[in-house]
């Protein structure tokens, strides 16, 4: 390379810097922004777990001191008054509340508190059909066998968070109304169902063999 050449990309070189420089200059701020916004993004967010952690702790702390508190109606009003930092931490204060209404004779309360529950949009699925069963359940002798089997039915669906508990009390309606055949069947959907637990499927074992039935399939006896 000769000294001519050299010189030039010396000078090439030089000036590619002072370009550099000089937009390092104009417009360094923005990477100065973009740094203090992430960073600042990061502090924003650890900021909010750490609300969110103490707002949880909080509502565990108001539902344990109230869960404390002996006999069932005041128990209920404390419950009552816990304070929940949003949809879904006030309704388990209210199923609590409800379950506390119920113990205290005060069924037709807790079951209002329940299907409150039951009803709020804004919960996530499990939150509403746990205490739509619940509700349900308060009212087994309130509510007539064809509307309990149409809720039923409802929270039986494919897919559902407590399908196969709803299914079970299907069958139990069935066996209500004299319809033994109708329970061994749908029992024993629920005994091969791959999601079953164990105490479900020994249940629904148990009351097929009860009706004169059995897991195989054999004919069910005339309902």
């Amino acid at each position: 390379m000769s000294d001519t050449d050299s010189f030039i990309d010396e000078v090439t070189e030089e000036v590619r810097r002072d370009r550099l420089f000089l937009m390092l200059k104009r417009y360094g701020w923005i990477g100065g922004v973009a740094v203090a916004l992430i960073v600042g993004g990061a502090a924003f967010r650890e900021y909010n777990k750490a609300q969110e952690r103490a707002a949880a702790e909080d509502l565990g702390d108001q539902i344990t001191a109230a869960l404390k508190v002996e006999g069932s109606e005041d128990q209920a009003a404390a419950l009552a008054a816990v304070t929940a930092p949003g949809a879904g931490g006030h309704a388990i204060a209210a199923m609590l509340e409800a379950g506390a209404l119920a113990e205290a004779g005060k069924t037709a309360e807790a079951a209002a508190r329940l299907e409150a529950v039951a009803i709020d949009g804004e919960l996530p699925l499990i939150y509403r059909h746990i205490a739509s069963f619940k509700a349900l359940s308060l009212q087994a002798e309130t509510l007539s066998v064809a509307d309990r089997r149409l809720q039923y039915e409802a929270l039986a669906q494919p897919g559902a968070p407590l399908a196969l508990l709803a299914s079970e009390q299907l069958a139990l309606l069935d066996i209500e109304e004299g319809n033994n055949d109708a329970a061994i069947a749908r029992l024993r959907d629920i005994a091969a169902d791959a999601a079953v637990s164990g105490d479900l499927k020994d249940r629904a074992s148990q009351v097929i063999v009860a009706l004169g039935g059995s897991l195989e399939g054999d004919a069910a006896p005339e309902g």
